[in-house]
């Protein structure tokens, strides 16, 4: 089936079997490696990316479902100045131990600040919790989403044009 999707901004089309798996597509299709396969049954979250600019499973959507969509992969953010802090958050928290389901996290953390900008240690804990991680207890995890929360809402003030 003839799919079109953009990815990190590029527009691209193939020809996909009805049945290949978002994440498939993106890492045999496009070579974006970042998006991570771990379960395949949406259960461990590593795959995650942005559909439409909402966190979704990416090992649990057909390619051919996001025909016509907006996806932002792992390699899309390090494009992106609005969410750098959240890498960035990641390496100075030491949020990060063996780095495989960083992605997952990295790509779910922009999902909540996108609606929270300011989100509490528990909303945090929530969001992250359909992300599995056998290396971190989450706690530098957590500590890396309050810093880029707070390097965003500085950069936001920062932002704002003096009246004049």
């Amino acid at each position: 089936m003839q799919t079109s999707i953009k990815v990190n901004g590029e527009e691209y089309t193939a020809d996909v079997e009805p049945r290949l798996l978002l994440v498939d597509f993106l890492r045999d299709n496009l070579g974006l490696t970042g998006t991570k396969i771990g379960c395949d049954t949406g259960q461990c979250g590593v795959c995650t990316i942005l559909l439409n600019g909402v966190s979704v499973k990416s090992c649990t959507v057909l390619a051919v479902q996001a025909d016509g969509s907006d996806v932002v992969t792992i390699e899309g953010v390090a494009q992106d100045d609005r969410f750098s802090s959240l890498p960035e958050g990641f390496s100075e928290m030491h949020g990060l131990q063996c780095g495989f389901c960083t992605p997952g996290m990295v790509m779910s953390s922009i999902d909540l600040l996108q609606h929270n900008p300011s989100p509490s240690e528990a909303e945090i804990r929530y969001w992250l919790d359909g992300v599995l991680c056998r290396c971190t207890g989450y706690h530098n995890v957590v500590r890396a989403v309050q810093y880029a929360a707070e390097k965003m809402q500085q950069d936001r003030v920062m932002d704002v044009p003096a009246s004049g």
